[in-house]
């Protein structure tokens, strides 16, 4: 999975209890882990909007080491060699940089600096094990090798390997000499929060901190331990610390995007989405948050735009597969096309996860709306209806569907309807953003936007002072459990 480091952090739909959708009553569910999204007995729901994992530690370039440039070195040489290397990757030119990098560790196998590069090569090319095997390679050599122990982490983490990236950081750190490393550190303390370890991350997160009291990972970390216990104005006020020495950093505009949900501000947090993709349009978790925050306001031809957007980014990103999907469901009642396009995009979340709940069941409704789909409808609805967490009622509706849809199939198809004669007639009826805003237009554009102090926060001379005392407790002007923003002027699916 490439990264966005998706996590399960707020949903804008918690708490909205029993609702109907595609025809039958669901009951809202939630699943845990890395990625997670609103789940039905029986069919495909909107998803919650989801932030990135923002003090993840980017991978390094490739190392360069001190070497004499290649006019200087002699010909053949370890140095030489190296530097023709580091050119061709300069250059683009990866084949040729592998093929440079394996002749330096042909001649020289204790060339960390060359092995490392040729795992950075490794996963460029799409190639993740062989990356895995050059990390470990020079880890075995030299455990606290500080480039390689930050990309292998990253795999361990993307992969959901928690307890071995954990591992693999406090043997790191554990190396003398290398005890304060802080992007280890920093790794370390992302590494604790995701694995649900809240007070060890806020351990490592202060360790750093204690030595440098500006690290803005740091801060991002204590930020997001702040919103996983629920003390949403602290988490303000720590991303904001963050914010003062990283002022370019999008993720931080995600977040405090998040922040303002979990607060019921839904204009502020619009701003910061709409900031942090201001300040990296390539940033794939904001188009994904811009997207679900659409998709809560039924504008569902805004969030199809954020969500192909975050695909674009993020080909592999599942979850915006899903969301994708969910946007093209929505728009099935004015185009019985985006149904079936939308029953696409859910077999495409089977392909990497062949028994995901919401997209067997959506899969099934989407499919349903265009004749063409009636057999792929059928047969998603008979695998949705044996899964175990649909109810006897929903099996039922199911059961129905599913003979009306054999029904039709064994009829001739209806005669298309007759053109409109006069104003209004023949016209599909609209709903979700196309009943707000007419064709094109986007409900995002038309909220209110506060963006006045956007990053105001509660007065205090340092957030790590702060922190102590607010642990454990609900922080002022937190948003109660389960409450959120009522959803948009459009009706509801």
């Amino acid at each position: 999975m490439k990264t966005t480091n998706s996590i399960d952090i707020s949903s804008q739909f918690e708490g909205m209890g029993t609702q109907r959708m595609n025809g039958f009553r669901t009951k809202r569910m939630f699943l845990a882990g890395a990625f997670a999204f609103a789940f039905t007995t029986a069919c495909a729901t909107g998803p919650r909007p989801t932030p990135v994992a923002m003090n993840a530690v980017e991978k390094p370039a490739a190392i360069v080491p001190t070497t004499p440039a290649p006019e200087v070195a002699e010909k053949g040489s370890v140095d030489s060699l190296f530097a023709e290397a580091l050119k061709a990757y300069e250059a683009g030119n990866l084949d040729a940089a592998r093929k440079g990098f394996e002749q330096v560790v042909a001649k020289e196998p204790k060339t960390l600096n060359a092995q490392f590069n040729l795992g950075v090569i490794a996963e460029k090319q799409g190639r993740p094990a062989d990356a895995r095997a050059a990390y470990e390679k020079v880890l075995f050599l030299d455990p606290a090798h500080t480039p390689s122990v930050m990309n292998l982490g990253l795999m361990h983490r993307h992969e959901g390997q928690l307890d071995e990236a954990i591992a693999l950081y406090t043997k790191a750190l554990q190396t003398p000499g290398h005890e304060h490393d802080e992007p280890v550190l920093n790794g370390l303390a992302a590494t604790y929060r995701l694995a649900g370890k809240l007070d060890e991350a806020e351990a490592t997160g202060r360790r750093v901190l204690a030595r440098s009291k500006d690290n803005p990972e740091a801060y991002k970390t204590l930020a997001l331990v702040a919103y996983d216990r629920g003390q949403f104005r602290l988490a303000e006020l720590l991303v904001i610390n963050a914010r003062k020495v990283a002022e370019k950093d999008p993720a931080i505009s995600n977040t405090l995007g998040m922040i303002y949900l979990k607060m019921e501000d839904r204009p502020r947090a619009l701003a910061q989405f709409q900031k942090a993709v201001s300040l990296d349009d390539n940033f794939a978790a904001a188009h994904l948050n811009l997207g679900a925050l659409a998709l809560s306001y039924r504008d569902y031809a805004g969030a199809e735009r954020s969500f192909t957007k975050a695909l674009s980014l993020e080909p592999e990103g599942v979850e915006g597969q899903l969301y994708l999907a969910y946007a093209l469901d929505g728009q099935k009642g004015l185009d019985p096309k985006k149904g079936v396009a939308a029953g696409e995009a859910f077999e495409k979340v089977l392909a990497r996860r062949s028994e995901q709940p919401e997209a067997v069941c959506g899969a099934g409704w989407a499919y349903a709306a265009d004749r063409a789909g009636f057999e792929k409808a059928i047969a998603f609805l008979d695998r949705c209806k044996e899964l175990g967490a649909t109810s006897s009622q929903d099996k039922q509706l199911i059961t129905a569907k599913v003979q009306g849809l054999q029904t039709m199939l064994k009829n001739p198809p209806a005669p298309p309807p007759p053109a409109a004669t006069a104003e209004g007639e023949g016209e599909p009826k609209k709903d979700g953003a196309a009943a707000i805003g007419g064709a094109g237009s986007s409900v995002m554009n038309q909220l209110p936007q506060d963006t006045a102090a956007p990053d105001a926060a509660p007065a205090a001379e340092d957030a790590t002072e702060a922190a102590p005392a607010a642990a454990g407790q609900p922080a002022d002007g937190q948003a109660v459990p389960g409450s959120q923003a009522a959803p948009g002027p459009a009706p509801t699916p």
